[in-house]
């Protein structure tokens, strides 16, 4: 299903996560070659992708909302 982000923040592991709309979180790391997302790197990027619409697996299972702890 498809969700915009409404946020971010970073993971135990330091790597940025999105918001989704829905309540689910999705890894967003820019890690090339296999994922390229060059705007992840900067505060600017980030802001500029807010809205972005993203394919939200969690929700396609009917997924409970993700929680930060």
């Amino acid at each position: 299903m498809q969700q915009k982000i409404i946020g971010y923040h970073l993971d135990e592991e330091q790597h940025w996560v999105a918001e989704l709309g829905c309540g689910h979180f999705q890894r967003v790391r820019h890690n090339p070659p296999w994922t390229v997302r060059p705007w992840v790197t900067t505060v600017e990027g980030r802001q500029q992708q807010l809205g972005m619409i993203l394919i939200c697996k969690k929700c396609d299972v009917a997924a409970a909302a993700d929680r930060l702890d």
